[in-house]
């Protein structure tokens, strides 16, 4: 047996956060669907994931039509089995991530994030899947203390804090 790596890079639409996972269940669509829209009034956000088995077909839902579509394309693109994807925008991953997670098929969750994203697909003869993910780039430094005064504060503005 042999494999193959590519790295495929993940487009994000602005303003958005993506959150890449891998599930094991054909109703993974519907079940990531009702915990996000039962998470926020105002979250938008379009999921897909890639079937593993069956028809393996890319299903997808969501509230956002744009981001539905652009979940479906990043889904094909990655082309990995039970692997799901999922745009948001008026919220954020903290806000729905421990709810993703107790999704009862849903297995893992790669990441979450804003940031350039790159993801390494390992091929082999059977398929493709996620070997691992970039998710922005490498630290430059250790915080100073204006540093960690500057996080805090940034806390606070944004309501996580008090």
């Amino acid at each position: 047996m042999s494999v193959k790596f590519e790295v495929i890079p993940v487009e994000i639409p602005e303003n958005c956060n993506a959150i890449l996972g891998q599930s094991h269940f054909i109703k993974t669509v519907e079940d990531l669907y009702e915990a996000l829209v039962e998470s926020s009034a105002s979250l938008k956000f379009g999921i897909a994931f890639c079937e593993a088995s069956g028809k393996r077909l890319v299903r997808s839902a969501g509230n956002d039509r744009e981001l539905e579509e652009k979940a479906r394309k990043t889904a094909l693109k990655l082309a990995c089995g039970h692997v799901f994807v999922i745009y948001l925008k008026e919220g954020y991953p903290i806000n729905v991530l421990n709810r993703i997670k107790q999704v009862s098929e849903v297995c893992t969750i790669y990441c979450a994030t804003a940031n350039p994203l790159q993801v390494v697909i390992a091929q082999t003869e059977q398929g493709r899947g996620i070997a691992c993910v970039i998710d922005g780039f490498s630290p430059k430094g250790v915080e100073n203390e204006e540093d960690v005064k500057e996080r805090m504060e940034f806390l606070r503005k944004i309501g996580y804090k008090f």
